[in-house]
């Protein structure tokens, strides 16, 4: 069995948002996103694929569709495949953000 400390997974980049892989198999994969205040990951799709943001620190400007919305900790959203998706660290502070995918 694999045991992971989350703290472990938390590294951040001056240059870009960083996702950090904590777990991965060919059916789905779970990854920390930390954004410095004004990264972003801008709107995207995957077309076969569902995503889950759940906020661990922090807060951002989360888009699912035409939708944006502030979350903070505790606070979550999923994108369902096919549907334009995106996160903005727009505060002064860090964000952390727990990413589950599948299929991977």
């Amino acid at each position: 069995m694999k045991v992971i400390k989350l703290s472990d997974f938390q590294q951040f980049s001056s240059e870009k948002m960083r996702k950090n892989n904590i777990f991965q198999s060919s059916r789905f994969f779970c990854d920390v996103y930390c954004f410095e205040p004004g990264q972003e990951q801008k709107g995207h799709i995957h077309g076969e694929q569902d995503k889950v943001y759940l906020v661990l620190e922090g807060q951002g400007t989360f888009q699912v569709g035409s939708e944006r919305q502030v979350l903070g900790p505790g606070q979550g959203t999923m994108a369902p495949a096919g549907e334009e998706h995106g996160v903005k660290n727009d505060s002064g502070h860090r964000l952390k953000v727990l990413v589950f995918v599948a299929p991977a």
